[in-house]
């Protein structure tokens, strides 16, 4: 009986010595998962019962990141268009207060497969025709009107299918009881704004680049630094376009990045609110803004 006692004397010391770490690694678990962008609008990770609740209580906006699988030189990986268009659409959810983001488009126009052209020139990219990508986000957006949302945003983080977004929802909006729109403010502000910035801290067009370059290359570290093969990141700079690499990303930093993801953010949020009390006005739901952007942006990268 003493060895019993002296056993479990010890091992409640023991206990006692180890509950501050174990107090310790559970604060970031549960950390991590309150300040998840977004956390809790995902459509894929609510039941259809929690959905209908939702709508039911007011949600009528539904979020359609799109994104596109595609090369981005030795280092950024092939998804990195899904992950940051997941990321950025759960972080408007968040600012909008009442919208659901659907699953993310992962296949999108990257060019002719025979023979390859554009991105199709490097292993790993994956492309559709126009017709079949203009399809399924008809299709899904028509879906979700018909579950009871009343506006459904198309937010593409590629620059070769802003104009496959227009049309698609063109098409949609043909018919009475569902709004489709393009957000060519969600672009604009990846390119166009964040370029600006990046120009004020001394970075020229060469360096920012239009595709896996200082600007691609840090909003990518921004979300996910598992997106960038850091060791990579000078043979992307070296290899240039031959590497599918249009800039230099060399400088490239998450804290570059984390401006472009507040630009996309705020200028998506206050472009969704327009259209939206746009759409709401006598005569206009027989008519919705295709362009919930007053000034589109013509440039592309992707």
């Amino acid at each position: 009986m003493l060895h019993l006692h002296i056993l479990r004397d010890g091992l409640r010391r023991r206990l006692h010595c180890l509950a501050p770490a174990i107090a310790a690694l559970a604060l970031p678990l549960a950390a991590g998962a309150a300040d998840r962008p977004g956390a809790g609008v995902y459509l894929e990770e609510l039941t259809s019962p929690e959905l209908a609740a939702r709508i039911a209580a007011g949600t009528a906006t539904a979020l359609v990141p799109i994104g596109g699988t595609e090369q981005s030189g030795p280092h950024i990986v092939l998804g990195k268009h899904n992950v940051r268009a997941r990321v950025l659409a759960g972080r408007i959810a968040a600012g909008l207060g009442d919208a659901v983001v659907a699953p993310v488009v992962a296949y999108v126009p990257e060019g002719a497969i025979e023979p390859p052209a554009a991105h199709m020139r490097f292993a790993g990219t994956l492309s559709i025709p126009d017709a079949a990508f203009e399809s399924l986000l008809e299709s899904t957006a028509r879906s979700l009107c018909r579950h009871g949302m009343r506006d459904v945003f198309f937010l593409g983080d590629h620059g070769g299918y802003q104009k496959n977004e227009e049309k698609a929802a063109a098409r949609v909006n043909r018919t009475p009881g569902c709004r489709a729109h393009a957000l060519p403010a969600y672009y604009d502000a990846a390119t166009t704004a964040f370029n600006a910035d990046l120009k004020a801290r001394g970075f020229g067009d060469a360096e920012i680049g239009t595709h896996a370059g200082l600007a691609d290359t840090a909003l990518s570290l921004a979300v996910d630094p598992a997106l960038v093969r850091a060791d990579q990141v000078a043979a992307g700079a070296h290899g240039g376009v031959r590497a599918g690499v249009h800039g230099d990303p060399t400088r490239a930093t998450a804290a570059l990045g984390r401006i472009g993801l507040d630009r996309i953010v705020t200028a998506s949020v206050a472009a969704i609110r327009a259209a939206r009390a746009q759409a709401s006005e006598p005569n206009a739901a027989s008519h919705p803004n295709p362009h919930p952007n007053p000034h589109p942006n013509p440039s592309k990268r992707k």
